[in-house]
């Protein structure tokens, strides 16, 4: 009979570094949970907390070296996979890009808090040529602090996480059938959120080519192009005679789109 416990107890190390690669390769899985566990076992004596904070920070330093390399080769392809891939509905390349405009290298620090911004964070730094031994310092800074803050509650409240895991059974027979449940639950919430999202916005969609022959017949069209100022300069297009606003500027801005014509928005 599969014994979380046990497995957990006997391979915790190799454990944790397995499955935070594998978050850190992109999978949609949640790793705060296992650095809560392993940081009440650190807690209970049972592991080394430098051990498990260093084991975590270097699986997570590979995959995010892979999309650093991937963000440098192959550009703004791999934000448009990543959001494909994300299960987060409000994981937006917008809102990275502008805490990362805005911050520079310094955005990585604390990105890995936010869900969903880790990985389109050290993809952008590979696009914006951000350089290697900087970006390495940044994220390994953002690292240890993701890491070490879930281990080190860990190892604070490990009785209370302690309760949860007998409550949870994760100790128990049942262990394999709870954590499976508990991740499927977790995939289930939100791929259904990222559906319903993906739903909403295929209201009022006009393909590239509708919106070319609107043109072409002489349809009074205004386009409003919604990304980031920095992005636009650093492609070097957009279309002709679109006016370049922030979503979160579409509203004080109103008063430049004009009202008696179609309004056609696009963004990433």
């Amino acid at each position: 009979m599969f014994s979380f416990g046990s497995l957990l107890l006997r391979h915790g190390y190799s454990l944790l570094f397995v499955y935070v690669l594998a978050v850190g390769i992109g999978l949609p899985l949640p790793a705060d949970p296992l650095f809560l566990l392993m940081g009440a076992l650190a807690g209970n004596g049972q592991y080394s907390f430098s051990a498990s904070l260093l084991i975590a920070v270097i699986a997570t330093l590979i995959g995010d070296i892979l999309w650093y390399q991937l963000g440098r080769f192959r550009g703004r392809w791999v934000l448009g996979f990543l959001c494909k891939l994300s299960l987060e509905p409000d994981t937006c390349v917008r809102k990275t890009e502008a805490r990362f405009v805005k911050r520079g290298a310094g955005a990585l620090v604390f990105a890995k808090f936010i869900p969903g911004m880790g990985l389109l964070s050290v993809s952008l730094a590979g696009i914006s040529r951000i350089r290697c031994w900087l970006f390495l310092v940044a994220d390994a800074v953002g690292c240890t602090l993701w890491a070490g803050s879930y281990l080190l509650l860990g190892r604070i409240f490990h009785r209370q996480v302690d309760f949860l895991i007998a409550w949870l059974g994760l100790f128990g027979r049942r262990a394999g059938f709870v954590i499976v449940a508990l991740l499927a639950l977790y995939i289930a919430v939100k791929f259904l959120e990222r559906k319903r999202l993906l739903r909403n916005l295929r209201v009022n969609r006009i393909t590239p080519q509708q919106a070319f022959d609107l043109i072409e017949n002489g349809q009074p069209v205004t386009f409003v192009d919604l990304r980031h100022p920095a992005e636009v300069e650093r492609d070097g297009f957009k279309i002709a005679g679109a006016l370049v606003l922030r979503p979160d500027d579409l509203r004080a801005g109103s008063q430049q789109i004009p009202k008696d014509r179609e309004i056609i928005l696009y963004c990433t």
